[in-house]
């Protein structure tokens, strides 16, 4: 008689994979404790970094859903990276002015 194969849930996946990264879990004690082989633990952790939660199957978004997500996140933190960095070039103007004027007041600050 074969044995039956369990089948772990995404969640599942993802908290196991948290005991050993987070909480230091031993990747042996995590397999012996869930009788799965080595080999299949660092399967899901290989997937998860590579393509994180998507990989899992996460209902309802697709790769490109994901991807494109990816996408605009990046794009709000380059132009929040835009701004600051706008911002410092002022303030290096203006004090940049104002040592080569003498003075803020000259200027109106």
């Amino acid at each position: 008689m074969s044995k039956q194969r369990r089948q772990f849930s995404n969640e599942e996946k993802v908290r196991i994979l948290r005991r050993h990264l987070i909480e230091k879990a031993p990747v042996s004690d995590l397999c012996d404790e869930l009788q799965v082989a080595p080999t299949l633990f660092y399967r899901w952790q290989q997937q998860f970094f590579e393509n994180g939660a998507a990989d899992f199957g996460k209902q309802g978004e697709s790769k490109g859903d994901v991807w494109r997500q990816k996408a605009a996140a990046l794009e709000a933190k380059l132009q929040r990276k835009n701004e600051v960095l706008s911002e410092l070039m002022e303030e290096h103007l203006l004090l940049k002015i104002g040592l080569t004027h003498g003075s803020w007041k000259h200027w109106g600050f």
